[in-house]
């Protein structure tokens, strides 16, 4: 029941992470640095997202090397998740009107769940 608990209570940890870090913290200028490796907005995005993942790894007892590999793994393909997003909409000049445009916001919301779920595995393995 304890490893349930520490489960879900790091899944909330990371919801409510991703909930800041995506719709309360971005600035415009976070938003058009995304899809641009030589702009410095995606880089922090990411890094905000990285840091907001400590508290669900210290509700684990996840020691500092092991987070801070975890927290180097989710800076890095959260980076990459939002980069790739921010290309193809930007290549299929879709918007907040198109299919196109939800299918891929779905698909980049998808693809950060399952990266906190591998995070809660390997925190907890």
């Amino acid at each position: 029941m304890e490893m349930a608990m520490t489960t879900v209570a790091m899944l909330a940890c990371m919801q409510v992470k991703h909930f800041v870090a995506d719709y309360v913290l971005q600035p415009a200028w976070i938003l058009r640095g995304k899809g641009d490796f030589r702009m410095i907005g995606g880089y922090v995005h990411a890094g905000v997202h990285a840091l907001g993942t400590i508290p669900a790894l210290t509700m684990a007892g996840v020691g500092l090397e092991r987070g801070a590999i975890l927290v180097l793994a989710e800076f890095v393909v959260h980076y990459l998740i939002d980069h790739v997003k921010a290309a193809l909409s930007h290549h299929s000049r879709a918007d907040a009107t198109t299919r196109a445009f939800w299918a891929m916001h779905g698909a980049d919301q998808l693809m950060h769940q399952l990266t906190y779920a591998v995070l809660i595995f390997a925190a907890l393995a």
